[in-house]
């Protein structure tokens, strides 16, 4: 084990290098994928070498989601003290279906959990647990409403038609989750929203309130804190009122920017959050954890057992069910998450947190001020997003992105909102620097200065 730690800080080492002086990897055709890189699986093994030769090659053409280049996806960057809770997860290798195989780790993940719940002003019969990423939170907490609306829809499957309502502007997950649960994506209402893609209260009224006169069964409301192109938090408060009106599950899928919770500066834009039902948070997006950690709380523990709990006497062999957090989980054997979420948490403190979030915020200040500053850019977004939308001149979107991937220039994806296409640049990555922000925009304009585009 030790030769293969060796060589593992030797890797660590070769990326950190390869980050910093070739951000961009030199992206490879899917076409040319096998016979690039040697990924076969042969009958006789390999020689140290050629192994080493191998991974470093592999290493060398991987997308580097922590080079201040990366502005692609909703995560990003490296913080040291989370990577090393997972590296330590990874070597004791614990499942965390029961107290016996996981000990104080249930412990550890259970902290994160009632403290979570706690901020967000959730009662004592509250509690959660940690799910394989944002869609599968989402999944639970539709699945936990269905099964409070519906009960013998556990038993005896969905026979009536129930209807459950989200944003135009929120994840494709919740369609995705409808048909999962039996009640199909037909049933899924997508709600009006406004310029910034905020759900629009007036809107999921008037169409609970049709349902409901043509015989169908509301159950369920997802709102947004963070939307997937633009950024934008739903109004949870005046949702809630409407939830309440109707009496259905009101969760709060906050996946991308959920984790204004640790921000006193930006937790106002999650107001009402404690009239939720539930609440979905990934850390390893505005927090910066490995991936993945995907955290999911609701109001009233009970919801968790009735939705999740089986007996199963060969794995639960303790009494305390508390502790055996299989019974509310959706996996059986699962990885622990928590514990690279509780040491970057416990070494940096609230006050760290919440420093880690007011940075994305204040970088993406400066990239809209920057965009406000030049004429040449059109912005697209608006205050408190880390989402900052923008089109540089007359160059299609889809068009500039794609060249400066191929280019190894730059990694930055585009989007769409109401049948405008930009350039959807995210301040997710907590290493970045003001001077990346700038020379983000310096690689644009160079590039597309001595490029035929």
């Amino acid at each position: 084990m030790f030769k293969d730690l060796k060589l593992f800080t030797e890797l660590a080492e070769y990326l950190i290098s390869e980050e910093k002086n070739n951000p961009v990897a030199t992206p490879i055709d899917t076409s040319k994928l096998y016979e690039t890189l040697d990924l076969s699986l042969n009958d006789h093994p390999i020689i140290d070498e050629d192994f080493t030769k191998t991974l470093k090659e592999i290493i060398k053409s991987t997308p580097k989601t922590a080079s201040t280049s990366f502005f692609n996806q909703l995560f990003g960057g490296r913080i040291d003290r989370a990577t090393l809770g997972d590296l330590l997860a990874v070597m004791l290798n614990n499942s965390m279906y029961t107290y016996k195989v996981a000990g104080p780790q249930v412990g550890i993940e259970k902290t994160i959990l009632k403290t979570i719940c706690e901020m967000i002003g959730y009662p004592e019969t509250a509690d959660g647990t940690f799910a394989p990423g944002g869609s599968m939170s989402n999944y639970m907490a539709v699945l936990m409403a269905r099964d409070k609306y519906n009960p013998k829809a556990r038993t005896e499957g969905v026979t009536n038609k129930m209807t459950l309502y989200t944003s135009e502007a929120s994840h494709y997950s919740i369609a995705k989750n409808a048909s999962f649960i039996g009640v199909g994506r037909n049933q899924v209402r997508a709600i009006k929203t406004n310029d910034k893609g905020e759900m629009l209260a007036t809107d999921l009224d008037h169409q609970i309130t049709k349902d409901i006169a043509q015989g169908f069964q509301p159950f369920f409301v997802n709102a947004t804190a963070g939307t997937t192109v633009l950024g934008a938090f739903d109004d949870v408060e005046q949702i809630s009122k409407v939830c309440k009106k109707h009496d259905v599950w009101l969760h709060l899928d906050g996946a991308y920017c959920g984790s204004v919770i640790f921000s006193d500066n930006y937790k106002h834009l999650v107001k009402g959050i404690e009239h939720t039902n539930s609440f979905s948070v990934n850390a390893h997006k505005m927090l910066g954890t490995p991936l993945g950690c995907s955290i999911i709380v609701t109001k009233d523990k009970k919801h968790l057992y009735q939705s999740f709990s089986n007996e199963a006497e060969y794995l639960y062999q303790t009494n305390d069910d508390d502790f055996n957090l299989g019974k509310t989980s959706l996996q059986c054997g699962r990885r622990n998450d928590a514990l690279k979420l509780w040491t970057l948490w416990k070494s940096v403190g609230n006050n760290g947190l919440k420093a880690i979030v007011n940075h994305q915020f204040n970088l993406a200040q400066i990239a809209r001020d920057y965009i406000n500053q030049h004429p040449d850019y059109t912005l697209y977004s608006f205050d408190d997003s880390i989402s900052v939308c923008f089109n540089y001149k007359d160059i299609p979107a889809n068009k500039l992105c794609t060249a400066l991937y191929e280019d190894v220039q730059l990694m930055v994806g585009f989007g769409n909102f109401k049948n405008q296409e930009f350039v959807r640049m995210v301040t997710i990555n907590s290493i970045l620097q003001e001077k990346d922000i700038i020379n983000f925009f310096a690689i644009i304009e160079k590039f597309a200065s001595s490029t035929d585009l």
